[in-house]
C-alpha cells in the first residue's frame, strides 16, 4: 500500500485563514445529519416501486426491513460519513516545549517470528521525550521470550528508550497482561502496541502530539493501523483497502465528533488516570472496544491520529480472518452488554453507538436476504437485487474516490505514496462483504449464545 517518496512541501496557513474555514463541531454535525436524512429521503422516494413489488412477496413489514437495511440505513451512514469528512478541519499538531514521558506496553503471546521487528521499530522511534518499552510475555509457548531478550540486548545500547522484558509463566490473556503492565509502567501516558506491529519512526511523536493538540478531555487517542503483509494473497490485499479506506474513514469521522469508538490495542495512547478510573482493561475478547466505551461513558473524549502510522500483519488464511472478525463482533456485543446506558447519553458520539446497534440487523439482512438475492438475480429473479441495485454504485464510487484522495493526501504529507492494488480493490468492492458479513453474524450469535471464548488472532 505504501512506499517512500520525497515529502511534499507544505504551505503555511495563517491562523486567520484557518479561522475563516472553521465551523463549530455542532454545526458540522447538523450539516452532516441533514445531508444523511436528505439522502435517505431520496432513497425512499426512488424505492417506492421496489417496496411495493417486494411487499407482495414477503409482506410490507418484511419488505421494509429488507430494503431498509439494504438501502436506507447504509445510505444514511455513507452520506453522513462523506459529508463529515468533507467538513473535517482537525487542529494541526502543536509540538510542545517539553515532550512528556511515555510507557509503551507490548503484549506478546507466541510472536517469535514478529517481536523482533516490533522492538526494532520501537527502538528507532524519534520521540523527543523519555520513553520506556515494556515487553509483556504472556506465557508464550514458542521462543518469544528468548527472541525478545536477544533483541533487547542488541538494541538497548543503541536506543534512547529504556527497554524491559517481563515474563509471565502462565498465559492469562491480553487484558490481564496489560493490566499487569499498567502497574509496572512508570509514566502517565500509556501506549499499547501488539507484538506483530511495525511503527513508523515518528509514530510515537505524532500520537502524543495529537493527544496534546486535541480538545480538553481527550484521554485516549487511536493510532492509524494499516496492513503490512498486503502482498501475501488476495485476502490480505482486500484487507489493505478495508484498513486504508473503511476503518480509517470511520475513525476519522468519529473523532471529529469527539467519540472514536475503538482505541485499538494494536496502537493507541491512553492516560493512566483514565484507565485506572474505569478499572483498566476488562477480561473480554474485545478488551479494546469495551475499555474504550468505558472511557466514553465516563465522559472522556477519544481522538484519532490519522498520521501516527503502524503496520500490522493481518490474517492471510480465511480461517484466521473468520476468527478475527468473529472476535471483533463478540467484542461489540460485550461492549453493549457492559455499557448499554450509553445509548441514552446526550452527546454527539451517541449517534455512533446507535449506529453500531444497527450492525447486527444490517449483517443479518445482508447475509440472509441480500446474498440470496444476488444468487436469485443470476437466474433472472430480481426480487432483492436487480437493476435498481446498480443505482447505489455511483455513490459507492464517489465515496471510495473521495476517501482515497483524503488518505493519499495524508500519505503524501509524510513522504509516502499509495502503491497499486487494483486486484485487491476489486475483491474488496465486490466480494469482501460476502465473506465478512456472514462471519460477523456467526460472532454475534456465538456471544449471545454464551459459547466458549477464544482470543485467537488479534
Amino acid at each position: 500500500m505504501w512506499a517512500s517518496v520525497a515529502p511534499a512541501p507544505t504551505v503555511p496557513v495563517s491562523p486567520s485563514a484557518r479561522r475563516a474555514l472553521y465551523l463549530p463541531v455542532h454545526v458540522k454535525f447538523a450539516i452532516a445529519l441533514c445531508f444523511g436524512i436528505a439522502w435517505t429521503a431520496l432513497s425512499i422516494c426512488l424505492s417506492l416501486q421496489w417496496l411495493a413489488d417486494l411487499s407482495g412477496i414477503v409482506s410490507r413489514p418484511g419488505a421494509l426491513i429488507v430494503i431498509g437495511f439494504i438501502a436506507y440505513v447504509p445510505g444514511f451512514m455513507n452520506a453522513f460519513m462523506m459529508s463529515s469528512i468533507i467538513l473535517d478541519r482537525r487542529p494541526p499538531h502543536a509540538p510542545p516545549a517539553v515532550y512528556p514521558p511515555v510507557s509503551v506496553l507490548v503484549a506478546c503471546y507466541n510472536e517469535a517470528l514478529n517481536i523482533g521487528d516490533t522492538l526494532t521499530s520501537l527502538a528507532a522511534q524519534t520521540y523527543p521525550g523519555p520513553f520506556e518499552i515494556i515487553v509483556l510475555n504472556d506465557g508464550s509457548t514458542d521462543d518469544s521470550m528468548l527472541v525478545a531478550a536477544r533483541i533487547i540486548g542488541r538494541l538497548q545500547p543503541r536506543t534512547r528508550a529504556r527497554m524491559k522484558l517481563v515474563n509471565f509463566a502462565a498465559n492469562a490473556g491480553k487484558s490481564a497482561v496489560l493490566n499487569r503492565g499498567l502497574k509496572i509502567a512508570a509514566h502517565e501516558l500509556i501506549v499499547t502496541v501488539d507484538g506483530d506491529c511495525w511503527l513508523r519512526a515518528d509514530a510515537l511523536t505524532r500520537i502524543v502530539e495529537r493527544k496534546l493538540s486535541d480538545p480538553p478531555g481527550t484521554e485516549a487517542v487511536a493510532g492509524s493501523v494499516l496492513v503490512r503483509n498486503s502482498r501475501r494473497n488476495v485476502l490480505t490485499k482486500a484487507q489493505e483497502w478495508d484498513y486504508f479506506h473503511g476503518i480509517a474513514a470511520v475513525k476519522r469521522m468519529q473523532s471529529m465528533f469527539h467519540g472514536t469508538l475503538v482505541a485499538q490495542g494494536a496502537f493507541s495512547l491512553y492516560t493512566r488516570r483514565a484507565l485506572e478510573s474505569v478499572g483498566g482493561w476488562p477480561h473480554t475478547v474485545g478488551e479494546d472496544i469495551v475499555v474504550t466505551w468505558a472511557l466514553l461513558r465516563k465522559g472522556y473524549r477519544i481522538g484519532y491520529a490519522e498520521d501516527a502510522l503502524v503496520f500490522t500483519n493481518v490474517p492471510h488464511e480465511f480461517r484466521q480472518f473468520a476468527n478475527q472478525r468473529r472476535r471483533w463482533s463478540r467484542g461489540l456485543i460485550e461492549a453493549f452488554a457492559a455499557h448499554w446506558p450509553m445509548l441514552f447519553q446526550w452527546r454527539l458520539s451517541t449517534l455512533f453507538i446507535w449506529w453500531n446497534l444497527f450492525f447486527l440487523p444490517l449483517d443479518l439482512v445482508y447475509s440472509f436476504a441480500f446474498i440470496p438475492g444476488l444468487i436469485l438475480a443470476l437466474f433472472g429473479v430480481y426480487w432483492i437485487a436487480g437493476p435498481l441495485t446498480l443505482a447505489v454504485l455511483p455513490l459507492a464510487a464517489l465515496w471510495n474516490w473521495f476517501i482515497f484522495r483524503v488518505q493519499r493526501k495524508m500519505f503524501r504529507a509524510q513522504g509516502l505514496r499509495v502503491r497499486r492494488n487494483a486486484g485487491g480493490f476489486a475483491f474488496y468492492v465486490f466480494a469482501y462483504s460476502l465473506l465478512m458479513q456472514p462471519v460477523c453474524v456467526a460472532g454475534y450469535f456465538a456471544e449471545l449464545a454464551g459459547l466458549r471464548k477464544t482470543w485467537g488472532t488479534k
